[in-house]
């Protein structure tokens, strides 16, 4: 009974309205992310870039995109490569040095005279250890 009050391309049309509006709801993030995460904008221009998406949505999302849009990818790709920075700098720091590492330091120190015996066979054990 349902079909015959609702044809299939009603049920394309509605499908792509639904999809529509999730596009339109992502562009506006990607948007306002872009504008704050835009470091040559000043404030007042941040802020009059807000007021007219918020305004005229579907007009100043257009102009925003014309006027900025080409160069979204590259604050995008800026932002991701100092996050992966970051994060490689938290994780070596966090890592710390290894023990072979540690090892091929102290071995270095005994052939140069500066450690005895004793103390590199104390200073491995604790590494080791």
């Amino acid at each position: 009974m349902l079909a015959s009050n609702y044809p299939i391309l009603d049920i394309f049309w509605t499908m792509l309205e639904f999809f529509a509006f999730f596009i339109w709801i992502y562009l506006l993030f990607v948007v306002f992310i872009d504008i704050f995460r835009s470091h040559d904008l000043k404030g007042w221009a941040k802020a009059l870039w807000v007021i007219g998406i918020i305004i005229f949505p579907l007009l100043g999302v257009l102009v925003y995109l014309i006027a900025r849009g080409g160069k979204m990818h590259e604050r995008a790709a800026q932002a991701a490569q100092a996050q992966k920075q970051a994060f490689d700098a938290y994780v070596q720091e966090t890592a710390g040095e290894s023990s072979a590492d540690q090892l091929a330091k102290l071995a270095d120190l005994k052939e140069k005279g500066v450690l005895t015996d004793d103390e590199f066979a104390a200073q491995k054990a604790k590494i080791l250890g």
